[in-house]
């Protein structure tokens, strides 16, 4: 199983190489990469499966115990009356992904203004890892450049709000990216998995914020093509 999951990362880490050096090479954003996540659409239509609301008792995963408890900052209690950029931004699991929306002008506010989404937040590992497979150098470049980031960033954003109930039973959710996303697994235990074949799992799920469910993942997903 562990090599099976180094394997899934070596590829992830390929692709996002990949789109690294067309950020090198040019100032426009590749083809094929997603749109910066401040010019998206978004939608605040609630789910099928229902409106995707969650409360602390819905949390679950093996990660959830390294939050702070009671109402220190980053606690549950502490997160879900914020909307999701500021309830993050205290998440001692995210801190290098809240370093990387910060670096994309406005994309904060954009996320805080939203109704109703789903947030696929990777975990400060999960860019380790990204930062280990393509080089210090690169991973900077990519923070550096808010335009290719912002895209990236959005393919980890579902404009409708789910709980894992209702990602298990859509079974596939587009991104703000435009590309989907393939959930298998249970409720209990659901996998996400990305345009290049590569599976996540959930480190602690069903985290309520005022206008997202949040979704600690442990990869950075990454889109097809």
């Amino acid at each position: 199983m562990r090599r099976t999951r180094h394997l899934a990362a070596i590829g992830a880490m390929a692709a996002l190489t990949v789109t690294l050096a067309a950020c090198g090479g040019s100032q426009e954003p590749a083809a094929s990469a997603p749109a910066p996540m401040s010019r998206a659409p978004m939608s605040s239509t609630p789910t099928a499966a229902g409106d995707g609301v969650t409360t602390n008792a819905d949390v679950f995963g093996p990660a959830c115990s390294q939050l702070p408890q009671g109402d220190a900052p980053g606690s549950l209690n502490n997160m879900g009356p914020q909307p999701v950029a500021s309830a993050a931004s205290t998440n001692p699991l995210l801190t290098t992904l809240v370093t990387a929306v910060g670096a994309v002008p406005g994309l904060a506010d954009t996320l805080n203004g939203q109704q109703a989404i789903t947030v696929f937040a990777p975990y400060n590992g999960a860019f380790d890892e990204v930062r280990n497979a393509v080089g210090e150098q690169a991973f900077n470049g990519l923070l550096g450049n808010p335009q290719q980031l912002g895209g990236l960033l959005s393919y980890h954003v579902v404009p409708e709000r789910y709980d894992a109930a209702g990602l298990v039973e859509a079974g596939t959710v587009t991104e703000l990216a435009g590309g989907n996303v393939t959930i298998s697994g249970t409720a209990d235990a659901p996998t996400v998995t990305d345009g290049q074949g590569n599976t996540a799992t959930v480190l602690c799920g069903n985290i309520p914020t005022s206008n997202a469910t949040v979704f600690v993942i442990d990869r950075v997903l990454m889109p097809a093509g």
